[in-house]
């Protein structure tokens, strides 16, 4: 994966934005804190927002806008003054984060046996957790950050797909 000099990091929701945050505050990304727009990540996900907000700025460089997302079919619309000076790349996170939680807790193949949707899967048979998508929540469970990079190598190996991007590509 090749990055622009100028980066912005958009996570869909709490739980994505407190994952990217302990991997950046980690130095485990391939791209640091302090190249990313504004120095931290972004909860925009609205392409004509977001091009209203960071895009009207004078930039010398491309900006490489890394999505993290659970869908890949998730439109980003920025005018066309602006698609030549963005790259945008959609790390998808389906079927969904609370994927890298079962992982982690060695339940895989509970959870396919279950046929539930992963958050109900956390939610109903890992009750233990007491689980839910708050930011706290989500960055206190994958302290130390080695267990959130061993889930994200363990959903890789089960949930890959060609032609898209995942939580792995943007280790180191």
């Amino acid at each position: 994966m090749k990055l622009a000099k100028y980066k912005a990091c958009i996570c869909e929701g709490a739980a994505e934005k407190a994952i990217i945050d302990i991997l950046l505050d980690n130095g485990l990304l391939i791209f640091s804190r302090d190249e990313l727009i504004d120095d931290d990540v972004i909860r925009c996900r609205d392409g004509q927002q977001f091009e209203k907000r960071y895009l009207r700025k004078e930039f010398d460089d491309k900006i490489s806008v890394i999505r993290i997302l659970d869908s890949k079919n998730e439109n980003f619309k920025i005018s066309k003054a602006y698609r030549d000076k963005i790259d945008v790349i959609n790390v998808v996170t389906a079927p969904e984060i609370e994927m890298l939680i079962i992982h982690c807790e060695n339940k895989y193949n509970e959870y396919c046996h279950s046929k539930k949707k992963p958050s109900d899967f956390c939610k109903q048979d890992l009750r233990k957790l007491k689980y839910d998508k708050k930011y706290e929540t989500v960055k206190a469970y994958f302290d130390p950050p080695d267990k959130l990079v061993n889930a994200i190598k363990l959903y890789h190996q089960k949930q890959q797909t060609k032609d898209q991007y995942s939580l792995l590509d943007l280790l180191k």
